[in-house]
């Protein structure tokens, strides 16, 4: 009798925790926001530039799997930090219809805008089903623009002395990473930005050594204490989240995601991050 009800409590305290975990990774954790804040060495960085903060927002993914008004909140609140420069790292809907054009124009009426630059590069789902349907990434891209929003598709474009690189996504059908990195200047205080951090082992990188900034993995979303993501979109086990040494003279952030596909999340907070600019020795 004693072993029954052992047993039967073990059973009672098991599920009683197992709800309260359930409703922490579907209630609060998609929700609790990290301002995650890391330091940024830079070749060359002109002297006037050294100190200012660049914010990397990434996968929103705005549509009807979580309640967006918490996008919103968050982009309030990174706004209040006064950005010096803000780059997007894609996938800003989930796409299912046109219904997530009009759900994004009302988020982008709160986009967050750096003081001296603000950059923006797609995702896949930024191409619609299928991630082929330029018509979607077309008017994701205008309205970006209307926002204030540079977008670059594999180009280049210059910022207060600081060189951005946009390369579009890897799944997407206008990939062209070559095209993107020709433009590298040696010399030139440059940053990368790609949604889908395999595109780090592709040979298109042009002799550049920098920051690699990219989003797509969200960290896993669910990650066991102790072990790896079991789930993760890329072909590089090893890129998870946080910042990767890829020891060539490259090192890329991978962001965890302010947004969710669906909405739950454990062990793995949505964030946004805040990189300080410094000179590279």
């Amino acid at each position: 009798m004693e072993r029954r009800k052992f047993l039967k409590e073990t059973f009672k305290w098991g599920a009683g925790l197992g709800i309260l975990a359930g409703m922490y990774s579907w209630q609060l954790e998609p929700f609790w926001l990290e301002f995650v804040r890391i330091k940024m060495p830079v070749k060359n960085l002109p002297g006037h530039l050294i100190g200012k903060t660049l914010m990397q927002i990434s996968d929103i993914h705005i549509g009807n799997s979580f309640d967006y008004q918490y996008i919103i909140d968050s982009f309030k609140e990174a706004q209040s930090l006064k950005p010096d420069f803000v780059v997007y790292t894609g996938d800003y809907v989930s796409y299912e219809d046109d219904s997530q054009f009009i759900q994004l124009k009302d988020v982008l009426a709160h986009a967050v805008t750096g003081s001296m630059g603000t950059v923006a590069v797609l995702g896949n789902h930024d191409y619609g089903i299928n991630y082929e349907e330029e018509r979607v990434a077309s008017e994701i891209t205008g309205q970006l623009i209307n926002a204030g929003v540079t977008v670059l598709r594999n180009e280049a474009v210059q910022m207060s002395g600081l060189q951005i690189i946009g390369i579009d996504d890897m799944w997407g059908i206008n990939f062209y990473p070559e095209k993107a990195m020709k433009q590298f200047k040696e010399g030139a205080s440059t940053i990368v930005l790609c949604h889908n951090p395999d595109v780090c082992d592709l040979p298109v990188w042009n002799n550049y050594k920098g920051w690699i900034l990219s989003g797509h993995t969200h960290g896993g979303q669910v990650k066991p204490p102790f072990l790896p993501p079991p789930m993760l979109p890329v072909e590089n086990r090893n890129y998870t989240a946080g910042v990767i040494d890829l020891e060539d003279g490259r090192s890329l952030y991978i962001n965890r995601a302010l947004g969710c596909l669906l909405q739950v999340r454990f062990n793995v907070r949505p964030e946004i991050t805040l990189f300080t600019l410094e000179r590279e020795d």
